[in-house]
């Protein structure tokens, strides 16, 4: 059995992102961006799987659903991305684009976990957002 190492990076304090915004870091070569959702942490690779835009820089919207034109209400506010280039839509949850899931962009798993670093001259201290690779 062969056990992947998982290494983690401190993004920023957890009160530096509030619920509605989003942080893009560079990490080993990858842009990623990292979004708190109505208070939970979701990070998707910065790539539109489409045609390479910074998808991360996109606007954050939800969905219209409903079960007819006539019956249609506005969900999920905040939680899909638009690529700023040609408007695909991808659910920051899972990565899956909206109406073809099975077109995704890559996902990393986040934490909020309480930290104490100290490093070149940096610190942070309290709670901090941690993105796993």
């Amino acid at each position: 059995m062969v056990r992947e190492t998982v290494t983690r990076y401190v993004v920023c304090k957890a009160d530096e992102l509030p619920p509605g915004e989003r942080k893009i870091v560079e990490v080993n070569g990858r842009s990623i961006g990292v979004f708190n959702v109505n208070g939970a942490y979701y990070a998707l690779r910065n790539l539109c799987p489409h045609k390479g835009a910074e998808l991360c820089k996109g606007r954050l919207t939800g969905m219209l659903v409903g079960d007819s034109p006539q019956e249609l209400c506005y969900e999920r506010d905040g939680e899909i991305l638009r690529c700023p280039w040609h408007g695909w839509e991808f659910d920051v949850a899972t990565g899956k684009m909206v109406i073809q899931p099975g077109m995704r962009v890559k996902t990393y798993e986040v934490s909020v976990e309480d930290v104490s670093v100290d490093r070149f001259e940096v610190s942070v201290e309290g709670e901090a957002v941690i993105l796993h690779l």
